[in-house]
């Protein structure tokens, strides 16, 4: 155990475990079960620059407070010795998303894999922690290339939603298969942008009372960008965009972060919290900004990587600052292993979310 256990949330601080390791579960979401906070996500521990490691599987935290997390070790891991499995280390495995199929109490897990084709990977199992089996990989649904994306399962029919960005191009509201592993065919068009970095991605769901929400992000990869928020009375729609939820952010970097997901406390009337990773904690804000801007400003690349926004941040060639360097090496090859998190609450003005900057904060000072 750690010395001293934690009793506040600071968002952007490094956040260690139990054991006073760091903690890696990026891209992630909360799942409470039966008294337990289960965080999961990414596990980059070993994703230094010039690894050729992109994951190191998919890592479990369990918590009675939210704030000290035992690490209960990689529920998904990675596959190193075979080269053609969706889980070999060097594949660009995002953003993992776990619902429970109440009809049969199985966990099913959804995977993106990054690359010039977007492709899911689905695997079950029957306890929060595993096993997982893989059930279905390469799976492009519905002929799409799928970039990030949430899963939503109704609390009350147990109907489940599939929100993911086409890649480059619009968010897709996709419905799912009964047991959640595939789509059914049936879906609706939301936010359509002509490009990156404007494109939306990384949906992240939730539900107060009768509106549904969804936070995004722009396309920059790794750089942070302005978030929106939009609304609707159903979950295909349609979304209205009632702007960045960041109000306190003049940067246009949501607080050097991207909302990965939004838990609603099982026990608090009112609480919902945005999880948000910081991948670029050495990267100063001005530099994202100015890198943000170069994007904006820059025209849509004619081919590429699925994935890749705009373009690089121009080679800064000789004689350039130590952070103009720092800042096109974390675009080209970062360090995601150092990533940091940011977990604010979201307040609500009327219907419309806000997420304000706390240097600490407490899960008791909620009603």
């Amino acid at each position: 155990m750690s010395e001293t256990l934690r009793t506040s949330i600071t968002p952007g601080q490094v956040w260690l475990d139990t054991k006073g390791e760091r903690i890696q579960a990026h891209g992630g979401s909360i799942l409470y079960l039966d008294g337990t906070f289960y965080w999961y996500g990414e596990n980059k521990e070993k994703t230094l620059p010039g690894s050729g490691i992109w994951h190191w599987g998919i890592r479990l935290y369990a918590s009675r407070d939210l704030y000290n997390w035992e690490d209960r070790g990689l529920i998904i891991p990675p596959e190193p010795d075979d080269p053609a499995s969706p889980l070999h280390p060097a594949r660009m495995v995002d953003r993992p998303h776990i619902v429970q199929d109440r009809r049969t109490g199985r966990f099913v897990c959804w995977i993106k894999i990054m690359g010039e084709i977007q492709e899911s990977t689905v695997l079950v199992a029957d306890a929060i922690e595993g096993p997982y089996k893989i059930v279905r990989t390469g799976l492009r649904p519905l002929g799409m290339s799928a970039g990030d994306f949430d899963l939503v399962v109704d609390p009350t029919d147990g109907k489940g939603y599939y929100y993911f960005e086409r890649v480059h191009s619009e968010l897709i509201c996709a419905d799912l298969t009964e047991d959640h592993t595939d789509v059914t065919g049936y879906y609706s068009t939301h936010l359509p942008r002509s490009r990156p970095p404007f494109v939306r991605e990384a949906p992240a769901y939730f539900r107060r009372g009768a509106k549904h929400y969804l936070f995004t992000s722009g396309t920059s990869g790794y750089f942070p960008n302005p978030s929106e928020v939009a609304v609707a009375d159903t979950y295909h729609g349609p979304w209205t965009v009632l702007g960045d939820p960041h109000p306190g952010d003049g940067t246009g970097t949501s607080y050097r972060s991207q909302i990965s997901s939004v838990f609603k406390h099982p026990h608090k009337k009112d609480l919902y919290i945005a999880l948000a990773d910081r991948w670029l904690p050495e990267v100063p804000v001005e530099i994202c900004a100015r890198v943000l801007e170069s994007l904006s400003a820059a025209p849509a690349p004619i081919d590429g990587p699925a994935e890749a926004p705009a373009q690089a941040p121009a080679d800064p060639g000789p004689g350039v600052s130590e952070e103009q360097a720092k800042a096109r090496a974390a675009f080209m090859d970062p360090d995601t292993s150092i990533a940091d998190y940011v977990w604010l609450p979201v307040r609500f003005d009327g219907d419309t979310p806000r997420i304000d900057w706390h240097d600490e904060w407490r899960i008791e000072d909620h009603d």
